[in-house]
C-alpha cells in the first residue's frame, strides 16, 4: 500500500477548528485515501491540550512558525495570552504521530496558527494574510514532510504519482 498521509482534522470533517467549525475537504483523492485506510488525522491543537472551542489565536507581528519554533515571535491568544508553548508541543506530537504512522506527506488547513502552509494570519486579527506557514508546517517541513494546503490536492496527487488514476479528479 503506497504511504499514509497526514491531515488536518478539520479537513476530516471534525468540528474541532478554534470555533466549533469543520472545513471538510470534498475531493476525490482524499475519498479514496480515506477509504483506503491511508489518512492519518489530528488536530495539533487538541494534541496539545486546546478545547473546542477555544479563542482565536495568531502569530504576532506578521511573523511565522518558523519565527515561533527559533524564539523570535510568539502566537498570541485575541486577549494576548502567549500559547507558543502549547503550539510548539501540539506540532511535536503531530511530527510524532507522522513519524510513528510512516508520514511523508501532510494535508494541513491554510491560513491556522499551526497547520498554514502557504500563508498565515498577520497578528493583527483584522482578516489580514501573508506568506507563511504555522508552528506544526514548519516543524514538519524542517522534518522532511511535504507539506501541502487544502488547495494543493491535485499537486500532491501529482507528486505521489497518481495522477494517472481516473478517480484524482477533483469533486
Amino acid at each position: 500500500m503506497p504511504g499514509k498521509i497526514l491531515i488536518s482534522a478539520c479537513l476530516a470533517g471534525l468540528p474541532v477548528r478554534y470555533n466549533g467549525s469543520a472545513k471538510p475537504l470534498l475531493h476525490d483523492a482524499v475519498d479514496r485515501w480515506r477509504s483506503e485506510g491511508r489518512l492519518v488525522t489530528l488536530c495539533p491543537e487538541l494534541a496539545s491540550g486546546f478545547q473546542v472551542p477555544r479563542p482565536p489565536a495568531e502569530i504576532e507581528a506578521g511573523r511565522d512558525g518558523d519565527d515561533v519554533l527559533d524564539g523570535r515571535a510568539r502566537v498570541l491568544e485575541v486577549s494576548g495570552g502567549d500559547v507558543s508553548a502549547a503550539y510548539i508541543d501540539g506540532a511535536r506530537i503531530a511530527l510524532d504521530v507522522a513519524r510513528e504512522n510512516g508520514c511523508l506527506h501532510a494535508l494541513l488547513i491554510d491560513g491556522c496558527p499551526s497547520c498554514g502552509s502557504g500563508f498565515v494570519y498577520d497578528g493583527s486579527f483584522s482578516g489580514i494574510k501573508h506568506a507563511g506557514q504555522g508552528v506544526t508546517a514548519a516543524l514538519l517541513r524542517r522534518n522532511g514532510i511535504a507539506v501541502y494546503s487544502d488547495r494543493e490536492v491535485d499537486q500532491l496527487v501529482s507528486d505521489l504519482g497518481e495522477a494517472g488514476r481516473d478517480d484524482c479528479a477533483p469533486a
